[in-house]
């Protein structure tokens, strides 16, 4: 009888099962992997049923060696507290989630070097593949080539060879943006522009740059803070120190946005009737601002499904793939509109 086997005082194993519900570890592992052969609904009932009460946890690491997969997947991202990142991520693990893979999240925290030590780490747990967010838009790829890993770089337009990308057009994005702003009479529209860690030039910026010289109208003023709240607010600070301040601001996140709203709200400077403020990204956050932003929303689920799809996906056995996606100017109240 059942009741006569004795409960392991060791790790459960799959023989520790086996002999509890009293069948074959074939007949354990056909339940645990649901396959390859059917199991009667009575017997599988059983192996649950003693899986429950001996509290057996499957072998990971000896199921992927078997399977020759994890079945999981790597995300690397540069500050997973940012709504942006925080949104493309849980949009990864959805997309890979339906492909039946797991998925382990390392921050950066906008280091170089914990970006590289994360990567060793999820190649030591042997993951299927890693998407790398990186801080940095040329990043130095030389450690995640090491690992012989199969790479989907997040965020980014496709500039480094050798590795599949997903990304949106920057540049594009924010010239639609500063545009807007021009379309309602604006001829002194300043940017506030995040740091990255290589100090190169961000899209964004070039995007403002060149709808402000084909409007015929001169570069305004540029301040540099951190792609963070805290960031914003302080070069909301800044702006309102200006003796000629700008009459209009394009912010390259919207969490930056959101912190120059606070300076502005604190200042009594009201937006958008006295400074209009547009930003990008198109996070949940911008909508329940007060007033709602104007804002750049980018694809992120169309990027999470391109990326998975190039990963783990029916795509992966192609040629490298880099999907450029287009950005959408979602209008609310703060540049101005009804």
């Amino acid at each position: 009888m059942t009741s006569a086997v004795q409960t392991p005082r060791g790790p459960v194993t799959r023989k520790d099962v086996a002999r509890y519900a009293g069948v074959s570890t074939a007949v354990v592992s056909y339940v645990v992997n649901g396959g390859p052969k059917n199991v009667a609904p009575a017997t599988e009932a059983k192996v649950r049923d003693a899986i429950r009460i001996l509290g057996y946890r499957p072998n990971a690491a000896a199921r992927a060696l078997k399977l020759g997969s994890s079945e999981t997947i790597g995300v690397v991202v540069p500050d997973n507290t940012n709504p942006f990142f925080t949104h493309l991520a849980h949009a990864v693990e959805e997309a890979a989630a339906a492909l039946g893979y797991g998925m382990v999240l390392a921050n950066s925290n906008g280091s170089l070097t914990r970006e590289r030590k994360n990567i060793h780490t999820l190649a030591a747990r042997q993951v299927d593949g890693v998407f790398l967010a990186s801080c940095v838009f040329d990043p130095d790829l030389t450690d995640l080539e090491a690992t012989d890993i199969p790479s989907v770089l997040l965020n980014n337009l496709g500039s480094p060879p050798g590795f599949s990308s997903v990304g949106v057009d920057l540049e594009a994005g924010a010239r639609a943006a500063v545009e807007h702003l021009i379309g309602h009479g604006h001829t002194s529209i300043g940017l506030a522009i995040g740091t990255n860690t290589g100090n190169q030039l961000d899209g964004r910026e070039a995007g403002w740059l060149a709808a402000l010289r084909a409007a015929g109208l001169p570069d305004g003023p540029l301040i540099h803070g951190e792609f963070s709240r805290p960031g914003g607010y302080e070069v909301g600070k800044r702006f309102l120190a200006m003796a000629n301040r700008p009459t209009a601001i394009f912010a390259s996140s919207d969490m930056q946005a959101i912190g120059i709203l606070r300076a502005f709200h604190e200042a009594g400077v009201r937006v958008p009737a006295d400074i209009a403020l547009v930003s990008f990204d198109g996070s949940l956050d911008a909508e329940y601002s007060w007033p709602a932003l104007t804002t750049v929303s980018q694809p992120i689920e169309a990027m999470a499904e391109a990326a998975v799809r190039s990963l783990v996906g029916a795509n992966r056995a192609e040629e490298l793939q880099h999907h450029i996606l287009p950005t959408e100017l979602i209008i609310r109240q703060s540049c101005g509109c009804p």
